[in-house]
Protein backbone atom coordinates (compact mmCIF):
# COMPACT_ATOMS: atom_id res chain seq x y z
CA UNK A 1 0.00 0.00 0.00
CA UNK A 2 1.13 3.54 -0.71
CA UNK A 3 0.12 6.73 1.01
CA UNK A 4 0.50 10.43 0.34
CA UNK A 5 0.17 13.27 2.78
CA UNK A 6 1.84 16.05 4.69
CA UNK A 7 4.32 15.19 7.44
CA UNK A 8 4.77 18.89 8.25
CA UNK A 9 2.69 22.01 7.67
CA UNK A 10 4.60 25.27 7.23
CA UNK A 11 4.01 28.40 9.32
CA UNK A 12 1.58 26.69 11.71
CA UNK A 13 2.54 26.27 15.38
CA UNK A 14 2.47 22.68 16.54
CA UNK A 15 1.28 21.60 19.98
CA UNK A 16 4.85 21.96 21.30
CA UNK A 17 5.22 25.56 20.13
CA UNK A 18 7.49 24.91 17.14
CA UNK A 19 6.86 26.47 13.73
CA UNK A 20 8.48 24.89 10.67
CA UNK A 21 9.42 27.44 7.99
CA UNK A 22 9.63 26.89 4.25
CA UNK A 23 13.07 25.66 3.27
CA UNK A 24 13.64 23.74 6.52
CA UNK A 25 13.75 20.45 4.58
CA UNK A 26 15.77 21.76 1.62
CA UNK A 27 18.59 19.25 2.21
CA UNK A 28 16.40 16.32 3.33
CA UNK A 29 17.14 12.90 1.92
CA UNK A 30 14.09 11.41 0.22
CA UNK A 31 14.91 7.93 1.54
CA UNK A 32 13.96 7.84 5.20
CA UNK A 33 12.08 5.12 7.07
CA UNK A 34 8.34 5.16 7.67
CA UNK A 35 7.88 4.26 11.34
CA UNK A 36 4.95 3.23 13.49
CA UNK A 37 4.30 5.98 16.11
CA UNK A 38 7.99 7.10 16.04
CA UNK A 39 9.13 3.67 17.32
CA UNK A 40 12.58 3.14 15.83
CA UNK A 41 12.23 -0.60 16.37
CA UNK A 42 8.97 -0.70 14.36
CA UNK A 43 9.58 0.36 10.78
CA UNK A 44 6.49 -0.15 8.63
CA UNK A 45 7.89 1.01 5.30
CA UNK A 46 9.84 3.80 3.67
CA UNK A 47 9.38 7.22 2.14
CA UNK A 48 9.59 7.04 -1.65
CA UNK A 49 9.56 10.77 -2.30
CA UNK A 50 9.26 14.05 -0.47
CA UNK A 51 9.04 17.65 -1.52
CA UNK A 52 8.33 21.04 -0.08
CA UNK A 53 5.36 22.84 -1.60
CA UNK A 54 3.42 25.92 -0.53
CA UNK A 55 1.61 23.96 2.20
CA UNK A 56 4.38 21.88 3.77
CA UNK A 57 6.45 18.72 3.47
CA UNK A 58 4.54 16.40 1.13
CA UNK A 59 5.50 12.74 1.28
CA UNK A 60 4.69 9.61 -0.66
CA UNK A 61 5.46 6.43 1.27
CA UNK A 62 5.12 2.70 0.83
CA UNK A 63 3.85 0.52 3.66
CA UNK A 64 5.61 -2.85 3.77
CA UNK A 65 3.82 -6.19 3.78
CA UNK A 66 4.69 -7.00 7.40
CA UNK A 67 2.53 -7.67 10.46
CA UNK A 68 2.77 -4.08 11.74
CA UNK A 69 2.59 -2.67 8.21
CA UNK A 70 -0.60 -4.63 7.57
CA UNK A 71 -2.02 -3.41 10.89
CA UNK A 72 -1.26 0.18 9.86
CA UNK A 73 -2.86 -0.33 6.42
CA UNK A 74 -5.97 -1.81 8.02
CA UNK A 75 -6.30 1.16 10.38
CA UNK A 76 -5.86 3.61 7.49
CA UNK A 77 -8.55 1.85 5.44
CA UNK A 78 -10.92 1.85 8.43
CA UNK A 79 -10.40 5.58 8.98
CA UNK A 80 -9.09 4.95 12.50
CA UNK A 81 -5.67 6.47 11.85
CA UNK A 82 -4.46 9.20 9.51
CA UNK A 83 -1.87 11.31 11.35
CA UNK A 84 1.65 11.94 10.09
CA UNK A 85 4.65 13.24 11.97
CA UNK A 86 8.42 13.37 11.57
CA UNK A 87 11.57 12.93 13.59
CA UNK A 88 14.36 15.45 13.15
CA UNK A 89 17.49 17.18 14.42
CA UNK A 90 17.56 20.97 14.45
CA UNK A 91 20.35 22.54 12.39
CA UNK A 92 19.08 26.13 12.58
CA UNK A 93 16.33 27.84 14.56
CA UNK A 94 15.43 31.20 16.06
CA UNK A 95 13.02 32.36 18.72
CA UNK A 96 9.65 33.58 17.50
CA UNK A 97 6.71 35.19 19.26
CA UNK A 98 6.04 32.53 21.87
CA UNK A 99 7.39 29.88 19.49
CA UNK A 100 10.60 28.46 18.13
CA UNK A 101 11.03 28.85 14.38
CA UNK A 102 12.67 25.82 12.77
CA UNK A 103 14.71 26.97 9.77
CA UNK A 104 16.89 23.97 8.85
CA UNK A 105 16.27 20.37 9.88
CA UNK A 106 17.85 16.97 9.37
CA UNK A 107 14.90 14.68 8.60
CA UNK A 108 15.40 11.32 10.34
CA UNK A 109 12.07 9.60 9.81
CA UNK A 110 8.40 10.00 9.00
CA UNK A 111 5.82 8.26 11.18
CA UNK A 112 2.23 7.21 10.91
CA UNK A 113 0.74 8.39 14.21
CA UNK A 114 -2.51 8.60 16.11
CA UNK A 115 -1.99 12.17 17.36
CA UNK A 116 0.24 14.39 15.19
CA UNK A 117 1.90 17.42 16.78
CA UNK A 118 0.60 19.47 13.86
CA UNK A 119 -3.13 18.78 13.66
CA UNK A 120 -3.20 19.25 9.87
CA UNK A 121 -0.31 16.83 9.21
CA UNK A 122 -2.36 14.00 7.71
CA UNK A 123 -2.54 11.27 5.14
CA UNK A 124 -4.56 12.71 2.26
CA UNK A 125 -4.68 9.62 0.01
CA UNK A 126 -3.85 5.93 0.07
CA UNK A 127 -4.27 3.05 -2.33
CA UNK A 128 -2.82 -0.32 -3.20
CA UNK A 129 -0.77 1.58 -5.75
CA UNK A 130 -0.96 5.03 -7.32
Amino acid sequence: MRLAGYASIFDAPDSGGDVVRRGAFADASPRVPLLWQHATDEPIGFVESLSEDARGLRVVARIADTRRGNDAATLLKAGALDGLSFGYRVRASRPGRGTRELLALDLLEVSLVTFPMQRAARVIAFAQDF
